[in-house]
């Protein structure tokens, strides 16, 4: 079967099982040749692997572009990415990931999940499911490399509790990435994007977000209906600062709190266990474009 059954309890649910069904012909293990163009063309890439605690966690990695190479329609290597260690250390005790890239620009994404190898300071995936998802929420970006190269990392710093100055950029953020896992469907990490201030912080511990109307498959609301640990992403683009944060996530159905968000159809609620934060310096500079067209009003 396409769907497993947390992603075949939500689909129900919402009512939304036929035309699911539909999209989800577009899931398969290989990569179509314009895919291939595509993950080569990108100077980053997002991923969602899973700690030997059982905790699943969110990472960005870059390079020049060229660092993702697809030597075969099911293999993706992806060489010295920039990134924390955090990835590789979780890929040498369980190997299942999820790969997300995003053309903010061109608002295009696909979606690679499998299971991955280190070789050497490389990292090696065969992929399982590969597939695209539609333009929405994405906020329009577009990227120049800068003349002097930068590829200083600074060691991650943990909280048990989020700082003040943590609170302020999630606030402001318009755009964040999630990472989900399922027992045997492996880990996957998906793009949500809306206003600044669609994600809201109700205390130091827990926050509250909005499931818009998207691809009707439920990849990441059907991992948290089964296994509620999960891992979010906040990135700066202007100077490379990097949240991730570690924890569990419930989907709330109440009406109630539901109509507190314009254009919400479900909410996510997250508490958190662990926030990690670092920065990563590159020669990316980011340039602001226009919000998404389909962000409630």
């Amino acid at each position: 079967m396409v769907f497993h059954e947390g992603e075949l309890a939500v689909q129900e649910r919402v009512g939304v099982s036929r035309q699911a069904s539909r999209v989800g012909a577009s899931i398969h293990p290989n990569i179509p040749p314009l895919a291939q163009d595509f993950l080569e063309q990108q100077p980053y890439v997002f991923a969602g692997s899973i700690d030997k605690k059982g905790r699943v966690c969110a990472s960005i990695l870059v390079g020049e572009v060229g660092f993702l190479q697809v030597l075969s329609d099911r293999t993706i290597r992806i060489d010295s990415p920039a990134t924390d260690n955090l990835l590789f250390e979780n890929l040498k005790t369980d190997d299942r990931i999820g790969l997300l890239a995003i053309e903010f620009e061109t608002r295009r994404r696909m979606r690679a999940n499998g299971r991955a190898r280190i070789a050497d300071d490389s990292i090696i995936v065969q992929t399982e499911e590969v597939f695209s998802n539609c333009p929405k929420y994405i906020q329009a970006r577009f990227w120049e490399r800068e003349s002097n190269p930068e590829n200083e990392k600074q060691s991650a710093q943990s909280f048990a509790e989020l700082t003040e100055k943590q609170t302020g950029f999630i606030e402001a953020a318009d755009t964040f990435i999630i990472a989900s896992a399922h027992e045997s469907r492996g880990a996957d990490v998906s793009h949500r994007g809306g206003n600044p201030g669609f994600v809201r912080v109700l205390n130091n511990k827990k926050l509250l977000f909005p499931d818009y109307s998207g691809n009707m498959m439920f990849q990441t609301l059907g991992n948290l209906q089964l296994n509620p640990n999960c891992g979010l992403l906040f990135y700066d683009f202007s100077n490379g600062w990097i949240l991730q944060l570690t924890g569990k996530a419930k989907i709330v159905w109440d009406d109630e709190r539901i109509k507190q968000f314009a254009g919400a159809e479900r909410l996510v609620e997250f508490e958190l266990n662990e926030a990690r934060e670092s920065l990563m310096k590159t020669n990316l500079s980011w340039y602001f474009i226009d919000n998404s067209p389909f962000n409630p009003k």
